[in-house]
């Protein structure tokens, strides 16, 4: 009897050892602060990343991703098309100012203010600074997120009051129907 407890406790111990640790999942304000952190660092300065680089799966929604490569798509075609012209001198449509900012020159830092999660969506207030004129403009702009089976994606930006467009889907549309 001593043999077989003792035997079944050993196996036991066995199967509790062996089992698989689980990675410990990020807690969802901090994946999207990442997710808010990442966009601005790899996007935040210039343009040019939108042009060099695929646009990433793991950080915007498939409906602005979508959105983002309609409107690389056209600006690369204007470019061509204005190259292949009778005035190749004429300027094409391009990305011009900071396209995930309200403010065309973007900004010089920028502070994650606040973030409100929904069920699945979610809402992160950010506050911007650019210090590079007299007096120096700050601004809030609020990313959208949704949550999906993959992680936190970015869905929009709702611009202040600061810039020209209401969001970036807008932007985004405006600059596609300019390049027709």
């Amino acid at each position: 009897m001593k043999k077989q407890l003792f035997l079944y406790l050993n196996i036991l111990l066995l199967c509790v050892a062996c089992e698989k640790k689980q990675p410990k999942a990020i807690p969802s304000d901090k994946a999207i602060a990442i997710k808010v952190n990442e966009l601005y660092t790899k996007y935040g300065q210039s343009n040019e990343a939108i042009y060099n680089q695929p646009v990433p799966d793991d950080l915007f929604s498939q409906d602005l991703k979508k959105a983002l490569e309609d409107a690389i798509k056209a600006s690369k075609a204007d470019i061509e098309k204005v190259k292949s012209s009778d005035h190749p001198d004429e300027k094409p449509l391009v990305f011009e100012g900071a396209i995930f900012s309200s403010l065309y020159e973007g900004f010089t830092s920028y502070k994650i203010k606040s973030v409100t999660i929904k069920d699945k969506r979610a809402q992160v207030l950010v506050a911007f600074e650019y210090n590079m004129a007299s007096p120096k403009v700050t601004w809030s702009d609020t990313i959208h997120l949704t949550d999906t089976e993959k992680g936190w994606r970015i869905d929009n930006i709702t611009f202040d009051k600061t810039g020209n467009s209401k969001d970036l889907a807008a932007r985004l549309t405006d600059f596609v129907q300019s390049t027709r």
